[in-house]
């Protein structure tokens, strides 16, 4: 297991916490640039679909993030339509990939 500053440790139980919740299957979580955490499962409706990393990017940018540091994602894939989001908004920003274990697969 790659190990993960205390910081990004915190994404990952966030990131579980949102998986659990909504049973989307997937869960992520998000570090802005003022250190404030957002997370949130994937969203399945007729009228809107979100990967839970786009659902937690939405919430955070709503809420007047300006950037991004790091982010998890569990159940997701590498071409997550979230990390292109979240380059978007933030180039330099880490994305951790871990299982609904809390283990992560890669950084």
């Amino acid at each position: 297991m790659t190990e993960l500053s205390a910081e990004d440790a915190k994404l990952v139980v966030l990131a579980r916490g949102a998986f659990g919740r909504t049973g989307s299957g997937q869960g992520a979580a998000i570090r802005d640039l003022d250190g404030r955490t957002y997370s949130a499962g994937a969203v399945a409706l007729k009228l809107l679909s979100l990967t839970a990393l786009q659902a937690t990017i939405s919430a955070a940018v709503s809420s007047g993030a300006e950037g991004f540091e790091a982010a998890v994602v569990i159940g997701a894939s590498t071409d997550d339509p979230g990390i292109a989001a979240l380059h978007e908004v933030s180039a330099q920003a880490v994305v951790v990939f871990a299982q609904a274990d809390g283990s992560v697969i890669e950084e």
